[in-house]
C-alpha cells in the first residue's frame, strides 16, 4: 500500500469514528454497480466518466437507430411508409459503415472480438 493510500485509509477511519459517515445520503443501502465485465479493463474508467455525463458516440447512436428502424419496418403494414422506413435504413447503415471504416474499427480485432457483445447489448 502506497503513502497516499495510507493517508486516505486512516481519514476514513477517523471520520467512522467520529460518526462524520454516519448521515451520508443511502447510508445502509446497496450500491447501484455498473456492469462493466464486457468492457476491456484499461476502457472502463473512459468508458465510465462518458457514460454518465451522457455522451454516446455517433455509431452507438447510429446502431440504435438502425436496430429501431428495423423494429418498425417489422411491425409496419403500409407499403409507402416501409418504402419509407427502409430508405431510412439504408442511409444509416451506409453512415455506420462509413464511420467504422474511418476509425478503423472493422480493421481491429479488439472489434471483432466485442461485435457480437456490442450488439446483444443494443438488442435488449
Amino acid at each position: 500500500m502506497d503513502i497516499f493510500s495510507m493517508i486516505a485509509e486512516s481519514k476514513i477511519r477517523e471520520a467512522m469514528e467520529n460518526g462524520d459517515l454516519d448521515h451520508l445520503k443511502g447510508k445502509g443501502k446497496p450500491l447501484k454497480m455498473d456492469n462493466l465485465s464486457g468492457v476491456p479493463k484499461d476502457l472502463r474508467m473512459a468508458y465510465k466518466i462518458l457514460k454518465n455525463s451522457g455522451y454516446v458516440p455517433e455509431e452507438v447512436q447510429l446502431k440504435k437507430e438502425i436496430l429501431s428502424l428495423e423494429d418498425l419496418i417489422s411491425c409496419c403494414d403500409d407499403e409507402e411508409k416501409i418504402a419509407s422506413l427502409h430508405k431510412k435504413l439504408t442511409e444509416k447503415t451506409l453512415r455506420y459503415n462509413q464511420l467504422m471504416e474511418q476509425r478503423s474499427l472493422m480493421k481491429s480485432q479488439a472489434y471483432y472480438a466485442y461485435k457480437d457483445k456490442i450488439a446483444d447489448k443494443f438488442k435488449l
